[in-house]
This record gives structure tokens, C-alpha cells and sequence, in this order.
């Protein structure tokens, strides 16, 4: 398996199924390569490379069988620690796994550590006090994203063709933009997230995986779509498959283009060219291309979503603090951390549900809105990927937060949503920096992202691997 970094997750599964490689050789392959570049990159923060070893032996016969894997290390592998970025949960090991974690194993895919992530997956870069941060594959000195930065950058690295990752706000299309890759955040309810949490955020987080090629990001939802029961969310019914399906042509598509940030902040040029260059490559390929005003009141529904945010948070950190007796300062908190439970806390039960509530109509706006447009294309983020320690969550609150408006502004609308959307990796700076664009569809129509995804995939093609130095 000397060029096990060239295979994605499907192609790897038929290596397996024909015979041409077997389990034990690829989760060799993987840690091998790990052993080499993770120190560079400290994406993966719990190696479980002797367990995966014996995994090897006896994954399930699923359709990715002995294809490997990395879990965020926000969420539950028995056995394993979770130590969601934090000092206050590094000592915290799960006696069971999440329910996406269960059907990641039942599709066969062997798990080989957890990944970096910011604390509580709060931020948008992963640059953590007790992980450390970590860095870009294809640049060293700049961020990979957040909170799914650890699995991006693996992917990236070519450590894992594709990595568990989920996205409150945006953080499975932040970092597949700073990474070169392919970030589904799927409809609400698409995928679970139980047992530990019902609502994810309110309803706006949900994960699937970042992955270098669009069909392994259709495989993935395949294996993980659908509600458990007891789930509050159950996602549009579709008993088929996303892969079967993704070479099928999603017609002439109405495409509505808004490259203004929902932050005000200017849109960074390199972010801009992105979209127009998408934009005509669509166009070229039959598709009809038009600039909208999304309609949306920015302020409004920007605080209901920041105090949904900041009340899971609160109540998140409150509930570690009152299992361990303690309370939450600085001794075991970040900055930007700490400042969230503090107004966290002081949010009332009626502003909470006055949140949610504008939220939903939001949901219904966006909804009419689509009834005229098929996608909405953006920039996934406002500016290219920043160096590390420029968007420090330790920084003084006003300069951290200035900062994280000039960066991030155009993912979480379809979060509130709950509107499925993909970042693509179809840009790169003069410097080489990655720079991902973003489809929004309708609420359950992954399917046609997808589709239209493979179309770029083939029109457009992207580097698959950086080489790290």
C-alpha cells in the first residue's frame, strides 16, 4: 500500500472486497502514514492504533469494510476519552458509543483515534490550551479550520480518506474551505446524534464527515442517514441511496448567487473571485446564474442563533462543573470560553424561546425564498484560511471578536435553517491557500448538492493531497 494516500474511502472498500488488499493492510497504511505526519500536524490527539489492529480482524463485512477512520473528538467511542478540546472534560471516558459512531462501525469503517478540536467546539479555528493547535496541511503556519479541524486536516494529509465531523455554525464547511476538501453539512434530523444529546444547539448542529472526494461523501451519509428512535428531529424521508444516485443529472438549476457576509464585513477578493469563477463554469454548463438578496434581517436572527449558542454552551460547562465540584474559571476554561457561559447563564427562559422561535420562521423565509431558486451560492468563508494565532480564543474578547466577523459569515444561516449545504474546494490563493464555495439547497434535498457537486468535481477538478512539509 505504498500509495494508499491515492485511494478514496469507496475505492479502498473495492480494493477489500476484490481481494487486492485486505483490512490489516490498510489500517498498517494509515497509522504508518500518521506516525509521520500527525506529529507535524497534531491532528489526531488519541491514537487507538493497537485497537484498530484487532479491529481489522473482525470489522463488520459493511460497505466500507476495513476502510480507516477518525472520529471528532467531541463525540463518544467507548472506551476512549472525550475531551471535547477542554481541561475540564480531559479526563472524561464514555462507557458507550454515539449512535453515528455505531453506524460508522456497522458500515465497516475501523477507527483508528479521535481528532482535534477546539474547545466545546466553540471556535472556528482548533488551536485549543488543552490540545494544542493544529495545522494546515497545505500550509503549516495557517489554520485548518474549526471545530472539525483535526478532521480536515488528516483528510487532507491523506492520513484518512475521510473523517467524522460535525457542524453547528459551520464547522464541517470551515474547515473542508481551509483544507481543500468536501464538507456536507446534512439537512436537520438527516443524521444523529444521540444518545447524549437530543437537539444539537437547538436543532443547528449535525454531522457527517469531510472527505476529498464528493462520492465518499455520498457513501458516508448513506451509511449514517436516518433518525434512531427517541430522536426529536426525524430528516425527510429517502430510502435510496445518495451514491446510486450521484452521477444522475440534476437538470438546468436556477442558482442565486449573495457574497455579502452576514457579519457586514467586507468579502475578501480571493473569496469573491472564487464564486464568480464557480459562477461561470455553472453557467457554461447550463445552468441559470443570478445575484440575489437573500431575505434576511442580519442582526435580528444573528442574536436568536448567538443566544441559542450561548445557552448550550452555559448549560454544557455548568453541567461538567457541577460533576466534577467545581466552578468554572480560567484554571480550566479558555477565555472565549469562559465568556460564553458567563452570558450563557444570565440568558432568560423566554429569550431562549423567543430564539428558537425566530429561528423557525427564518426557516420558513429562507423556505419561500426557495420556492424560486434550486441552490444559493456563496463563499464558504470571508476571508482565505488565517494563521494560527490570529483568531486566539484566549485574545481580549473585543479583538476576538472583530476578528471572527471578518472571518465567518455566510455558514450558519443554513445551520439555523436547517437547510443542507457543501463548502467545494474550487479556489486557491496565489499562495496555494485553499478557498471553498457553498451551495445551499432546500430542506432534504441533499441529493441535488451532491449531483451538482460531481459535476464541478469533473469540470473542476481539485488536488486531492497536499504534500506536508
Amino acid at each position: 500500500m505504498n500509495d494508499y494516500e491515492k485511494y478514496d474511502a469507496v475505492a479502498l472498500a473495492e480494493l477489500v472486497r476484490a481481494g487486492d488488499a485486505t483490512p490489516a493492510e490498510l489500517v498498517d497504511a494509515a497509522i504508518d502514514r500518521a506516525e509521520t505526519i500527525n506529529p507535524k500536524i497534531n491532528a489526531i490527539v488519541t491514537p487507538t492504533y493497537d485497537t484498530a489492529r484487532e479491529y481489522a480482524e473482525r470489522a463488520p463485512q459493511g460497505p466500507l469494510h476495513g476502510v480507516p477512520f477518525l472520529v471528532k473528538d467531541l463525540n463518544h467511542v467507548a472506551g476512549v476519552p472525550t475531551s471535547m478540546g477542554s481541561r475540564l472534560f480531559q479526563d472524561y471516558v464514555p462507557d458507550h458509543d454515539g449512535h453515528v459512531v455505531i453506524r460508522f462501525k456497522n458500515a465497516g469503517l475501523n477507527i483508528i483515534g479521535k481528532t482535534n478540536t477546539p474547545e466545546v467546539g466553540l471556535a472556528a479555528t482548533t488551536e485549543s490550551v488543552a490540545l494544542g493547535a493544529c495545522r494546515n496541511p497545505w500550509s503549516t503556519d495557517h489554520t485548518p479550520g474549526g471545530s472539525s479541524g483535526g478532521a480536515a486536516a488528516s483528510v487532507a494529509a491523506g492520513i484518512v480518506p475521510v473523517a467524522h465531523a460535525t457542524d453547528g455554525g459551520g464547522s464541517i464547511r470551515i474547515p473542508a474551505s481551509c483544507c481543500g476538501l468536501v464538507g456536507l453539512k446534512p439537512s436537520r434530523g438527516r443524521t444523529p446524534l444521540g444518545p447524549d444529546v437530543g437537539e444539537g444547539w437547538g436543532g443547528m448542529s449535525t454531522g457527517n464527515v469531510v472527505s476529498r472526494t464528493v462520492r465518499d461523501s455520498a457513501a458516508l451519509l448513506d451509511a449514517v442517514q436516518g433518525p434512531m428512535p427517541g430522536d426529536p428531529y426525524c430528516g425527510p424521508s429517502d430510502s435510496g441511496s445518495f451514491l446510486a444516485r450521484l452521477n444522475d443529472h440534476p437538470g438546468a438549476l436556477r442558482v442565486a448567487i449573495d457574497c455579502r457576509a452576514f457579519t457586514g464585513h467586507d468579502t475578501h477578493p480571493e473569496c469573491l473571485d472564487a464564486v464568480q469563477k464557480v459562477a461561470s463554469a455553472l453557467a457554461q454548463m447550463g445552468h441559470v446564474i443570478d445575484e440575489q438578496a437573500l431575505p434576511l434581517d442580519h442582526e435580528e436572527w444573528g442574536v436568536a442563533v448567538g443566544s441559542v449558542i450561548l445557552a448550550n454552551v452555559a448549560h454544557t460547562v455548568l453541567a461538567r462543573c457541577t460533576s466534577l465540584g467545581v466552578e468554572p474559571t480560567l484554571d480550566y476554561l479558555e477565555r472565549n470560553t469562559l465568556r460564553s457561559v458567563e452570558i450563557g447563564q444570565r440568558l432568560s427562559a423566554t429569550n431562549y424561546v423567543k430564539s428558537i422561535q425566530r429561528m423557525h420562521q427564518l426557516s420558513r423565509e429562507m423556505a419561500t425564498f426557495m420556492e424560486n431558486w434550486d441552490v444559493i451560492l456563496s463563499p464558504t468563508l470571508v476571508c482565505p484560511p488565517v494563521r494560527i494565532g490570529w483568531l486566539d480564543p484566549n485574545d481580549d474578547p473585543d479583538v476576538y471578536g472583530a476578528r471572527f466577523g471578518s472571518y465567518w459569515g455566510f455558514t450558519n444561516l443554513y445551520n439555523a435553517t436547517g437547510q443542507p449545504a457543501i463548502s467545494l474546494p474550487l479556489h486557491r490563493t496565489a499562495e496555494g491557500l485553499p478557498v471553498g464555495v457553498q451551495f445551499a439547497a432546500r430542506y432534504g434535498d441533499e441529493a441535488t448538492l451532491l449531483q451538482l457537486a460531481a459535476q464541478l468535481e469533473a469540470e473542476v477538478p481539485w488536488p486531492l493531497t497536499a504534500e506536508v512539509e
